[in-house]
C-alpha cells in the first residue's frame, strides 16, 4: 500500500520522538535484556487466580518464579490495558471497539480530545498517530459496558491524569533500534491481521457468507463465529505506523499466528526469535471466555470477584495454556543464550464492582537471576513498561516516564 500523506508524517513524528517531551530518559534499574516473552492473561483478579484449586501450575509458578503481590491493571476495558502495558497510555482509548483500518482522514483521539468509549458509544478507533491528550483514569470508571455498575480503575483511589502522549508503542522504539518484535496470536488466520476483527483461525469479520452453500436459515453472519482472536488483544493493530508499515521492521506483518512455519512455536523450536515477543492466547485459553464458545470457554457465571463465581474449565484451561507456554519457551535455544524474561500478567479483573480492587496477577521469571522473590513493591501496567525499556535500553514512554511508576528491579533481580 503506498503511503499517505498522513502516514508519511507519522513517520517524521516518530523519527524524532527521542526529542519529544512524551519520551524520558532511559529507566535503569534491571540488567540488559535478550528476549522478553510477555504473555497476557484475561479478565480475573489476584484472589480469583492465587489459591485457586483450578490454577495448580500457574499457583506453582508464582512460587518457583517471582510474583508481584501489590500489583495492579490501571483500567478498564481490556484494549486499554493492552495499549497501556505496550505504549504507556490508553492513547484517549477507553473502550474494546475495533480499529477504523487505513482511515487517514480519521482525526486520532489524541488530537481530537474526545475519548473513544463504551459509554457514551463511539465508533471505531481511529489510526492512533502524532501527539496530543490522552483520556483521563478516573478511580471510579463509568464509561464501560453497563454504566449501572461503575469499576475500580487501579485501587479505586488512585487516578492517571491525562497527560501529553506520544502515539507510539514499544514496537515502534525497538524497530528504529533494528531490534525485533512480534505479537503473536493464537487462532489468528492464515491470511494475516490486516482488516481482521475476530476469527476462529479459518472464519473472519470478513468472510463471504453467502458462498457457504447450501445456505442455512437463520443465514450465517459473523456473530456466528466463536471468537477466539480478538484485534482489540493485539494492540499494535491500533497505530498507524503498524497498519501503514511506515517503519522498517514495524508493520501488521509482525503479526502471526501460533502455528505455522513462522508462527510461535516455529520460532521458539529454532530459537530464531525477536527481542519481544508479546503472546497472546485466544479467548478461550486466555480465560477471557466466550458465551458461544462450549462448556469449557463459557464465560464465568458470576462476576463478583470470587472464586466460587468462575467457570472452573475455563480456569484449567488457561492454566493448561500457560503451563504448556512455560514449557515451550524455557524448551527454546534461546532460553540458553542471553539474559531472558518470561513475564505472565492479567490484564485486569473480571469487572467485579467495589471493594475488589483491579489487583491481578503479574509472574516475572528470568534465566539469569533470582528466584521466588515476593515483592510487595507497587506496581501498575506502566512499570512493565518500564521495565522492558529500562532492559532493551530505550527511553521511558509516556505514563512509563511518570516518577511514581517503578521499575519491577526486585522481580528481576540478578541475586
Amino acid at each position: 500500500m503506498k503511503k499517505s500523506a498522513m502516514a508519511i508524517a507519522v513517520c517524521a513524528v516518530l523519527a524524532a520522538g527521542s526529542a519529544a517531551a512524551n519520551q524520558g530518559r532511559t529507566p535503569a534499574g534491571i540488567a540488559p535484556l535478550d528476549h522478553v516473552f510477555l504473555i497476557m492473561m484475561e479478565n480475573h483478579g489476584y484472589g480469583q487466580i492465587i489459591g485457586n484449586p483450578n490454577a495448580p501450575f500457574t499457583n506453582q509458578y508464582a512460587q518457583s518464579a517471582n510474583l508481584a503481590t501489590n500489583y495492579f491493571a490501571v483500567g478498564h476495558p481490556s484494549l486499554t490495558n493492552y495499549l497501556e502495558v505496550v505504549g504507556g497510555s490508553n492513547f484517549g482509548v477507553r473502550s474494546d471497539n475495533n480499529p477504523d483500518w487505513h482511515d487517514h482522514a480519521c482525526k486520532p483521539n489524541l488530537q481530537s480530545g474526545v475519548a473513544n468509549t463504551d459509554n457514551p458509544p463511539s465508533g471505531n478507533v481511529c489510526p492512533i498517530a502524532g501527539t496530543g491528550m490522552d483520556a483521563e483514569t478516573p478511580a471510579v470508571d463509568t464509561t464501560n459496558e453497563d454504566p449501572g455498575q461503575p469499576l475500580l480503575d487501579i485501587d479505586g483511589v488512585q487516578s492517571v491524569p491525562a497527560a501529553p502522549t506520544l502515539g507510539m508503542t514499544i514496537a515502534d522504539q525497538l524497530a528504529m533500534r533494528r531490534m525485533g518484535w512480534k505479537s503473536y496470536q493464537e487462532s489468528l488466520p492464515a491470511e494475516g491481521a490486516d482488516g481482521v476483527n475476530v476469527s476462529d483461525g479459518f472464519y473472519t469479520n470478513n468472510t463471504d457468507f453467502g458462498a457457504i452453500l447450501p445456505a442455512q436459515n437463520p443465514p450465517l453472519t459473523s456473530d456466528d463465529i466463536v471468537a477466539l482472536y480478538a484485534v482489540k488483544h493485539n494492540p499494535f493493530a491500533y497505530f498507524a505506523s503498524v497498519q501503514e508499515g511506515t517503519i522498517r521492521g514495524s508493520s501488521l506483518a509482525n503479526t502471526v499466528g501460533f502455528d505455522g512455519a513462522n508462527g510461535l512455536y516455529a520460532d521458539l523450536a529454532t530459537g530464531d526469535l525477536p527481542a519481544f515477543s508479546f503472546i497472546a492466547p485466544n479467548q478461550c485459553n486466555d480465560q477471557h471466555g466466550r458465551g458461544n464458545g462450549g462448556a469449557f470457554c463459557n464465560f464465568d457465571p458470576d462476576d463478583d470477584g470470587s472464586q466460587a463465581g468462575l467457570n472452573p474449565a475455563l480456569i484449567q484451561r488457561g492454566d493448561k495454556t500457560v503451563r504448556k507456554l512455560v514449557a515451550a519457551i524455557k524448551a527454546s535455544p534461546a532460553w540458553r543464550e542471553g539474559n531472558d524474561a518470561i513475564v505472565l500478567v492479567w490484564d485486569e479483573n473480571d469487572y467485579s464492582v467495589s471493594p475488589n480492587t483491579n489487583q491481578v496477577v503479574a509472574i516475572v521469571d528470568t534465566n539469569y537471576g533470582a528466584h521466588g522473590v515476593k515483592s510487595n513493591v507497587r506496581y501498575d501496567s506502566f512499570s512493565i513498561l518500564k521495565t522492558l525499556e529500562a532492559g532493551f535500553g530505550l527511553p521511558c514512554l509516556n505514563h512509563a516516564c511518570d516518577d511514581n511508576v517503578a521499575v519491577m528491579s526486585d522481580l528481576f533481580a540478578r541475586h
